[in-house]
Parts: C-alpha cells; sequence; structure tokens
C-alpha cells in the first residue's frame, strides 16, 4: 500500500456496527470490534460508537474482551498490549444526565479489572446555532464534541459557532432511504465551510464504499437503491480544500467522481485528475481536518479497496 492512501485511511473508519443497515446486537458487534483490532487492517479502525443509553450494555459484554482484563476471548496476551478502547458516544437523551453517565464510564473502565475503555468525543444533534453555545457550556473539557448539522440546511451559522472551539462538525452523508442522502451541493458546501473557519469534521452514514456509486442500502432482500456518496471523494475533497489545492466549485467535481482511475495515491502525493497534495498536505489534512466517519460495516469498505486492488488482503 502507497504511504498517501495509508494516511488517508489512517484511523479513518469508526465502527458502528449497533446502527442501521446492520443494527447488530450488542455482542456480536463488539465480538466484531475485538476482531478488527486485532486484525490485519487495524491501521483503518477508529473509535466503537455507542449510543449513551447502551452504555451499560457495552460494559456487560464487552468488558471482558478490552485490554487489562482476564479475557476469554482468546486474544489475552496480544488484548493486554493494546491501550483501551476509544468509544465515542452518541448523546441520545439530555445531555446533562448523558454526561453523568459517560463520567461514571469512565470511571469503572479506567480500571484493568472492568477492562479499559474511555469515552473522548461524543455526538450529538443540533438544529440552532444557539445550540452550541448552551451544550459547550456543560461539556468537560477532556470531552470533544462533535456537532451533527442538518445536511440540507447552510451549514455556515453552525459552523461559525464551533470556530475557535475545541469541538467539531458532522455531516450525515446517506442512509437506508435514498432520500437520506444529502446533495452533492450540500455535502460540498459543509467542507468548505468547515475549511473556512478551521472547524474539524468527521461523517457518519452512507459511506461504505470508497468511489461514489450505486449501491443497495440495506442487506434485506429486494432493498432500495441508489447512487451513494464514496469515502475517499469525501475525504480527499477535503484534504485537498483544506490545503486550497481546489475551490468548492472543484470540490463539487472531486464527490461527483465515479472514476476510481481518477484517484491515484504513491508515496509521495494523492491526486484527483490535475489535482494534487503532498503526502505532509494530507497528513495536515488528516490530523487536524478530516478526522473520520462511522460505518455499520468496518468489511465492506476494506473489501471494496482490495477489490480496486488499492491495499492487499
Amino acid at each position: 500500500m502507497t504511504r498517501t492512501l495509508r494516511t488517508l485511511l489512517e484511523g479513518l473508519i469508526d465502527y458502528a456496527g449497533l446502527f442501521p443497515p446492520a443494527r447488530l446486537d450488542m455482542q456480536p458487534a463488539v465480538e466484531n470490534y475485538n476482531r478488527y483490532l486485532i486484525g490485519n487492517h487495524t491501521f483503518a479502525l477508529g473509535r466503537f460508537i455507542c449510543p449513551v443509553s447502551r452504555l451499560d450494555d457495552l460494559t456487560r459484554h464487552a468488558s471482558a474482551l478490552m485490554p487489562g482484563t482476564f479475557a476469554t476471548s482468546g486474544y489475552r496476551e496480544m488484548a493486554d498490549s493494546l491501550p483501551p478502547w476509544p468509544i465515542s458516544a452518541i448523546i441520545d437523551g439530555p445531555l446533562d444526565a448523558s454526561l453523568a453517565r459517560i463520567d461514571a464510564f469512565n470511571e469503572l473502565h479506567q480500571s484493568e479489572s472492568a477492562g479499559l475503555a474511555r469515552i473522548e468525543t461524543i455526538e450529538l444533534k443540533i438544529a440552532h446555532p444557539n445550540e452550541i453555545d448552551d451544550a459547550l457550556d456543560i461539556i468537560p473539557n477532556d470531552i470533544k464534541p462533535y456537532f451533527e448539522i442538518p445536511a440540507e440546511s447552510d451549514p455556515r451559522g453552525c459552523i461559525a459557532a464551533l470556530a475557535g472551539q475545541d469541538a467539531g462538525a458532522k455531516i450525515r452523508c446517506g442512509g437506508v432511504r435514498p432520500e437520506m442522502i444529502p446533495s452533492i451541493d450540500a455535502v460540498a458546501a459543509f467542507i468548505a465551510a468547515c475549511a473556512s473557519a478551521d472547524v474539524p469534521f468527521k461523517a457518519t452514514a452512507g459511506l461504505h464504499h470508497p468511489i461514489r456509486a450505486e449501491h443497495p442500502l440495506t442487506y434485506e432482500q429486494n432493498p432500495p437503491r441508489a447512487v451513494m456518496h464514496g469515502f475517499v471523494n469525501v475525504f480527499l475533497t477535503a484534504a485537498l480544500l483544506k490545503e486550497q489545492t481546489i475551490d468548492e466549485s472543484q470540490a463539487r467535481s472531486v464527490l461527483a467522481e465515479n472514476d476510481p482511475a481518477a484517484f491515484h495515491f504513491d508515496d509521495e502525493r494523492a491526486s484527483w485528475r490535475e489535482h494534487a497534495l503532498t503526502l505532509d498536505g494530507l497528513t495536515r489534512a488528516r490530523t487536524r481536518f478530516a478526522v473520520g466517519y462511522g460505518s455499520c460495516s468496518f468489511e465492506e469498505p476494506i473489501a471494496d479497496l482490495i477489490t480496486l486492488g488499492w491495499m492487499s488482503a
């Protein structure tokens, strides 16, 4: 694998197996995450995503798999050498009560006997910029929030409210119905606004495949189909915009690209057609700006990259 592709993928995919369309029970979801952590492609794996309302369930099913425990997973020696599980908590109840539950979870899982894990990021939906200030007033400094902004609304007000804060924005890029997929214009406007305001962002939903194309939206028989955004499109667009290699109009073209051959990764440069950025520029963008995305499947994105011949099994 080339250095630029690995940099693009490093810690990119948060595992959201609990959420649609996979909608797994907790036990298979945590077993999957544990397997990915010790697998060949662990470098691309980010956080385990869990609703606050299910943190007790996470403790119950995952403690024996987390580092620092006398695990029954069969990977004890390797597990003990791993860092605590990184968790991103989805706020699905009142914020103050959710923060109290997060604090209790972190206190419990700083002990090896409970299994090592830590929530350092949270994700919450907002509808208006005023909600950001109210939330930041009570979110502790050791928790980084990502505020999900309605995809088809003008994002600039909410993103302006995040500028200069230790917080980020979040965009939903798809769902289980075609109408849940935001337009290219909306995604480009969101990324451009984040780049202009120097606000880091993450994405969620709909990014199972590297390149924009039509795919089924669920795992059911006769599922709905639609053209889905590609995660390579989205994150290379973000890096090119942040490094001022393209403008917002060109960003729409990168997001719309459906030819894998239009993207090129070598050890020194990553490019879309004639627009390229260096490894250093890509590293800056991924580290400080284009944080990652949540996906209910870790295996689909990896399998597609292998099929493209961009990485090995």
